[in-house]
């Protein structure tokens, strides 16, 4: 996810966004600890995309 793509949506769109994000990392996390994990990389991404998504909403606060 780009971080232009995330400066245009609105504020609630981005915490939905994050939420969605959060869902997914804990689904990765609990696959690689079962070992159904096919690709790792993966988590850092997400991990990566939380980031943007909650410095651009802490833009937007302040």
């Amino acid at each position: 996810m780009k971080a232009n793509e995330l400066r245009n949506m609105s504020g609630t769109e981005l915490s939905a966004k994050g939420a969605e994000l959060e869902k997914e990392l804990f689904n990765l996390k609990f696959q690689l600890h079962t070992g159904r994990l096919e690709n790792s990389a993966r988590i850092s991404g997400i991990r990566k995309d939380i980031a943007r998504v909650k410095t651009i909403i802490s833009e937007k606060r302040g």
